[in-house]
């Protein structure tokens, strides 16, 4: 996609500090560094979210992930690890190109602070489960 920052990226159009690639995948470090090691992974093949994300794609970048979390685990030591995908604007997406952070997790004082407010007043869990099964 020419208007893509992350195509342009792969592409080498736009440096980055790369930290991983394959035939199907690139991961770098993420700009923001939000925390040491913060890194981004993503297909090479344009996908704008989840909801477009070719199966074929998916297996490999999953794997990637998993390979580049391990290297960071054993690169800085960190406590955890947060895996964030934001998928439409909604949900705080700002590129459109499919990826997937890895934020090393060193404290709970280390600048990222997931917030999580439980809504769970008067679902009916089950009958959510039982809409979303009826869809797979």
């Amino acid at each position: 996609m020419d208007s893509c920052i992350f195509c342009k990226i792969v592409n080498g159009d736009i440096p980055s500090a790369k930290v991983y690639e394959d035939d199907n995948v690139y991961a770098f470090l993420d700009i923001s560094q939000v925390t040491k090691g913060h890194t981004l992974v993503i297909p090479k093949v344009h996908n704008e979210n989840i909801f477009k994300l070719d199966a074929g794609v998916a297996g490999p970048l999953f794997e990637s992930v998993k390979k580049v979390a391990g290297a960071i685990q054993s690169a800085f030591s960190p406590k955890g690890l947060n895996l964030l995908n934001n998928n439409g604007e909604t949900a705080g997406q700002t590129v459109f190109h499919y990826h997937i952070h890895l934020i090393p997790r060193y404290g709970s004082d280390d600048g990222f602070h997931p917030v999580f407010k439980e809504n769970n007043g008067g679902h009916d869990l089950a009958g959510i489960a039982a809409e979303i099964q009826s869809h797979l």
